[in-house]
């Protein structure tokens, strides 16, 4: 329809060529050669803007860097260089985006000039994958008579983070015998609680030597201590489409990234379209992993976070702590995460609400409930999650 449009504009604009030619012959005089004169400029100019190729343009466009956290500002910069000094009224330019991104359009006024640019910024980037697939220019003649346009094919793919907040994450409480390793020790002691005493090995601390024992026995002995290991968390995020999704996901980036930060292992699940389970593990790689996957995922699970935690039950490892993100609370979700906490380890449920959103009655009346069948629930609201575990006390 496009070129079937500019085909029938350039038949028209020969005929209007045509048309003044033969009013300008035939009635001669000042008046009929002054309008054929003044079109002729125009209508040589759009018979060369027809033949000029907008393909000949070489388009540029600089992003200052490929990744990004959900709510920064995005300073986007095109530039444009052509062969030769055709001149051009005005350009038209849209620079076509994917997803959640609008298109930039812009108008700038080339002239004669070989290069030339221009900027735009988006203020508030959304969480997600976006491509600049390329970008449309337009341009044509003053009067309107002749118009062009050409996609040029220039891509750019950015990833956009989850924004995270800032979280001084500490243990609900000290396990022992639980998750893995959250250094290169792989079994750590606790000073404080001595068991027993044994014989003085190479690379004992020397306050670690029990003088009473070393005494009776005229040989040095040492304390013997319990032997724990750290604190390792596996996290399982709710995708049930809900209005507070985007805080849900902004609150498991802030927990995954406060434990890996703090030297212990999380892992994360979450079931979408796809069941996607990342396992027990630590670093920087581990988390650049999980928030890639958290920037790319959507609320479109079509199962309850209750029926996950029943699916994934024989799965999950044993005597480890789970954490459950979720923007709605059920009374079928406290029961299966009781039976789950009770036979795995210990489990939290953060329910994620908006900065000015009040639990309901019934909120409160499960909060109850769960709390009687030792399962802890954290309220949260947006905006609050620094202060997540501010009243947790480690003991």
């Amino acid at each position: 329809m496009k070129k079937i449009k500019r085909i029938w504009k350039l038949i028209l604009l020969l005929l209007l060529f045509v048309l003044t030619f033969a009013y300008a012959m035939f009635q001669g005089g000042f008046v009929s050669w002054f309008l054929f004169y003044s079109f002729l400029p125009f209508a040589i100019y759009c018979i060369a803007l027809s033949v000029y190729p907008l393909s000949s343009f070489d388009v540029k466009r600089i992003l200052p860097k490929a990744e990004y956290n959900a709510g920064e500002p995005l300073n986007v910069t095109v530039q444009f260089k052509r062969e030769n000094r055709f001149p051009l009224f005005y350009l038209m330019m849209a620079d076509n985006l994917t997803g959640e991104l609008r298109t930039a359009k812009t108008l700038v006024f080339p002239g004669i000039k070989k290069e030339f640019s221009y900027a735009y910024r988006i203020e508030k980037l959304p969480r997600g994958e976006h491509v600049f697939r390329g970008i449309t220019i337009k341009t044509g003649d003053l009067l309107g008579l002749f118009e062009k346009e050409k996609t040029l094919i220039t891509e750019n793919k950015i990833n956009v983070y989850p924004a995270y907040t800032e979280v001084s994450y500490r243990p609900f409480q000290n396990q022992y015998d639980q998750g893995l390793t959250a250094s290169s020790d792989r079994v750590q002691r606790d000073t404080t609680m001595a068991v027993g005493v044994r014989d003085y090995q190479p690379g004992d601390r020397f306050s670690w030597i029990n003088w009473k024992a070393s005494a009776k026995r005229l040989e040095i002995m040492t304390k013997e201590f319990e032997q724990r290991q750290s604190h390792d968390v596996f996290v399982v995020m709710d995708c049930i489409p809900h209005k507070n999704f985007e805080a849900v996901v902004s609150f498991t980036a802030s927990l995954v990234r406060a434990i890996l930060k703090k030297g212990a292992q999380t892992g994360l699940l979450t079931v979408n379209d796809e069941r996607t389970s990342f396992p027990v593990r630590g670093g920087e790689q581990h988390l650049h992993r999980l928030f890639f996957h958290l920037a790319k995922i959507k609320a479109k699970s079509l199962v309850p976070i209750e029926k996950v935690l029943e699916t994934e039950f024989f799965s999950l490892q044993q005597t480890i702590s789970y954490m459950v993100i979720t923007a709605q609370l059920t009374r079928s979700l406290i029961e299966k995460a009781s039976v789950t906490g009770s036979r795995k380890g210990s489990m939290t449920l953060f329910l994620i609400k908006s900065q000015e959103e009040l639990p309901t009655e019934e909120e409160y009346s499960l909060i109850a409930v769960a709390k009687a069948r030792s399962i802890r629930v954290m309220l949260l609201h947006e905006g609050e999650f620094a202060a997540a575990f501010s009243e947790v006390m480690v003991r």
